[in-house]
């Protein structure tokens, strides 16, 4: 493989964790603007399904109709791995109604950990060493991210269990998007996820909007939301980790973090102590010892 290509891979990852990364802070910002979560999760998958779609059909236009259909058995499985990315968006954004956004993304981060423990129940194949080491490292530095030695910071329990079960819906998310319907074209797998998806967050807003849903979430951030969280992102990646591996290509997405916390810092004026970022630095270093090893696939 070329310098070039290699390089191009690493851009694609990069940019696409970097555009996760964006989106909690502009979900705060809508929270501020008085938007419920219902409508921005609701707003931001029916343009995500949309923007989909069309790239679904643009695709099998170009391929000229050659692109496998994805069987039934497919689109069942697909549906219900979707449905953890639904929870997962909801866990997620509730969460940052109670607690930070620099904060969030270090409990949704707790995926590594919890990747580690559901291979473990599901292969029954013991973690290596340097993986366990690596979740040490990781519960190290999200004592010391979240800040929670100190006497004085204030725990929001609610933020950090809505956190924790984003992590948890998320490390499903992971661990069946690699294995369904592998056989079929990323952009097939990505739109019948989000409809999976889209059915967990309807429900949601059908249970909790419990005022008049403001439409003018779609103009004002629904497209946004869409392209940078449900668009964009799955695109570059599915590009890139072919390019990269798995190895590289976790640790390049790992930027969602960093990438989070400083927009946080910057648009929300969050303050991060000097213990937390050392804190962000063992969780990265801990995605990089983790993956350092890894064979491309």
């Amino acid at each position: 493989m070329s310098n070039t290509n290699l390089f191009k891979g690493i851009v694609y990852v990069g940019l696409g964790a970097s555009s996760y990364g964006m989106l909690a802070t502009f979900v705060k910002v809508a929270y501020m603007e008085k938007y419920t979560t219902a409508e921005v999760t609701v707003s931001q998958f029916i343009y995500g399904i949309i923007g989909m779609l069309l790239i679904n059909i643009f695709t099998k236009y170009k391929a000229n109709n050659s692109v496998e259909k994805a069987t039934p058995k497919n689109i069942l499985q697909l549906l219900l791995a979707g449905t953890s990315m639904g929870l997962t968006s909801v866990f997620y954004y509730v969460s940052v109604r109670y607690i930070s956004v620099s904060i969030a993304i270090i409990l949704l981060m707790q995926s590594v950990w919890m990747g580690v423990l559901a291979e473990w129940i599901l292969t029954k194949k013991t973690p290596s060493i340097q993986k366990l080491i690596s979740v040490l490292i990781v519960l190290t530095g999200t004592i010391l991210a979240t800040n929670s030695l100190n006497q004085n910071t204030t725990i929001d329990w609610n933020g950090i269990g809505w956190g924790l079960m984003a992590a948890a819906s998320f490390t499903t998310t992971l661990f069946t998007a690699n294995r369904v319907a592998v056989g079929i074209s990323s952009v097939q797998r990505s739109l019948y996820m989000l409809i999976g998806g889209a059915v967990i967050v309807f429900g949601f807003a059908l249970l909790t909007q419990n005022t008049p849903f403001n439409f003018s979430i779609f103009l004002k951030w629904g497209i946004f939301l869409a392209l940078f969280g449900t668009i964009i992102p799955p695109i570059l990646m599915n590009a890139g980790f072919p390019i990269t591996g798995i190895g590289l290509g976790s640790i390049i997405s790992a930027l969602e973090l960093p990438v989070s916390v400083m927009m946080a810092y910057i648009i929300l004026n969050e303050r991060i102590a000097v213990i937390q970022w050392i804190g962000i630095a063992l969780i990265l270093f801990a995605i990089f010892l983790m993956n350092i090893h890894s064979k491309k696939v």
